[in-house]
């Protein structure tokens, strides 16, 4: 855990302006672009790092990087966040992306009190309210700007369909009305709660090749994140408990073939925050099974931008040679919690989960 937190400090994928790349191509020793939605995840997961050490680089990183949130990302003019900020005419921006913006500027308002972060998280929980909204109750995946039209939908690509999986974005709404207090925010949480329930049950397999259900399985355990707050409800615990069982049942059959870290460190931080809410028991073995896969993924290297972080995914015996920041922020927090429970300690809230 500690070497993947040096890597998120110390290996580049922060750039100098605070905004963290999508990825690092080992394979061509360099970063993709600079993304919002991992920008968004990278400054949660600072805040998580400095809870867990007390190191005030961490407080430091997190800061410059909802900085870069606010002060580069959020376009005022058009209420907003764009996918990327690389300067393109078709610009883009995601509902799903915008959620991870808005909690990852929330992660830093509780760190800091500043209030930059919570205005402008406020503003976009309330963009994404508005903006998105489809005719037909569900939540357009990507829109165009400046004039926020509709983009085109893609039913083979999930992340340009809507679906459950927006749940997780929908977390958003649920802590911005505990930080502010709107009810209006928690009123859109649970509309999206329920649309997830609808739906939540036809999302796998989803698709027939293989390696795009694999592929599934990360955005399906993101709907069970999203799930969360309501496991005390025995309907949402039930969807949880199915959810975990369908979820690990296709990752041991497709794992041969093709599995991705992030799939593994989803499951396993839903296995225990699923348990301490009492939705289903923790089942140690195959917990333990997923912890030790998971590490199989981190990257032992002398070269740093890529020691300590983990590798997306692999097909086969073949590592696909990408040192993801999600992948690492996800496996980081499942190893930090799955050590806790074996001392016995509860998890954190789960406004804590990257």
């Amino acid at each position: 855990m500690s070497r993947a937190a040096r890597w998120f400090a110390h290996s580049g994928i922060q750039e100098t302006c605070g905004g963290v790349a999508r990825y690092y191509r080992a394979e061509l020793q360099r970063n993709l672009p600079v993304s919002t939605e991992i920008t968004g995840y990278a400054a949660r997961t600072f805040f998580y790092l400095h809870t867990l050490t007390g190191e005030s680089a961490y407080f430091d990183r997190g800061v410059s990087a909802a900085r870069f949130l606010t002060r580069a990302a959020w376009k005022p003019e058009w209420r907003t966040v764009p996918f990327e900020l690389d300067g393109n005419a078709n610009l883009r921006a995601y509902f799903f992306d915008c959620g991870i913006v808005v909690r990852g500027l929330l992660s830093a308002w509780r760190g800091t009190d500043d209030p930059e972060f919570l205005d402008v998280a406020r503003a976009l929980g309330r963009s994404m309210a508005i903006d998105f909204r489809s005719n037909d109750s569900e939540f357009h995946p990507i829109l165009l700007l400046p004039g926020k039209q509709p983009a085109g939908r893609d039913q083979d690509r999930w992340s340009r369909s809507p679906g459950c999986y927006q749940l997780k974005a929908a977390l958003a709404w649920k802590e911005l009305a505990e930080a502010t207090g709107d009810l209006q925010f928690e009123e859109m949480y649970h509309r999206a709660a329920a649309h997830a329930m609808r739906s939540y049950g036809a999302f796998l397999p989803g698709h027939p090749e293989p390696a795009k259900v694999m592929d599934r399985l990360h955005p399906f355990l993101y709907c069970l994140e999203g799930l969360l707050p309501c496991a005390a409800d025995p309907r949402f615990a039930a969807a949880i408990r199915d959810g975990i069982h369908k979820a690990a049942e296709y990752l041991r059959e497709l794992a041969p073939r093709f599995e991705r870290s992030d799939v593994y460190a989803q499951l396993l931080r839903m296995r225990i925050y699923a348990s301490a809410a009492g939705a289903v028991p923790l089942d140690l073995e195959q917990a333990r099974f997923e912890a030790g896969k998971l590490e199989e993924f981190q990257v032992s290297s002398e070269d740093c931008r890529i020691d300590g972080g983990f590798y997306f995914g692999r097909h086969g015996a073949e590592w696909l040679p990408h040192a993801n920041p999600v992948s690492t922020a996800f496996a980081l927090q499942a190893l930090a919690l799955w050590e806790q429970r074996q001392r016995g300690d509860a998890p954190p809230h789960w406004n804590s989960l990257i």
